[in-house]
């Protein structure tokens, strides 16, 4: 079955935003950190997802402490220039470029016949600890209500 168990720490990786600076997921303790999982960029359906995070940025970050995050397996370059043609500004963008997938592979969500990862939302806590995720179909637009109840609930 796809994804991390409940309670799991979140992967000890350093990837790079769409501007190449690089992330370090221990710099947010004390935060919930969403790693919001898309396929590939330039695609509908991921644009949305990530319009849709952007949108709600300040919520996340002002409201519930939530630090979002981006995340597919393009390249910084093609992060950056996606970024800029869809007009997203505050939301960082991971590229799990190098090596091809290796925060998803460890978040259990690469996708192998498909070389990008699933679609998904992965919750962690302040402590680093999973506390929500879900995987959806490809074609779906993740449902942003679930993670802030997840954090109400939390």
């Amino acid at each position: 079955m796809p994804g991390l168990e409940i309670g799991s720490e979140i992967p000890k990786i350093i990837l790079k935003n769409q501007k190449g600076v690089e992330f370090n997921f221990e710099d947010y303790k004390d935060k919930y950190i969403l790693l919001s999982f898309h396929p590939l960029a330039w695609t509908s359906v991921c644009e949305k997802q990530m319009k849709n995070i952007e949108s709600h940025y300040d919520y996340f970050t002002d409201q519930l402490n939530i630090m979002p995050f981006g995340i597919s397996i393009d390249h910084t370059f093609c992060k950056n220039a996606w970024a800029k043609a869809i007009g997203v500004e505050k939301l960082n963008m991971l590229a799990d470029f190098w090596p091809t997938g290796e925060l998803a592979k460890a978040c259990n969500i690469f996708r192998d016949n498909a070389g990008s990862s699933e679609r998904a939302d992965l919750l962690f806590d302040g402590n680093g600890k999973l506390v929500f995720q879900k995987i959806y179909p490809i074609s779906e637009v993740p449902n942003l209500s679930l993670v802030v109840d997840a954090v109400m609930q939390g």
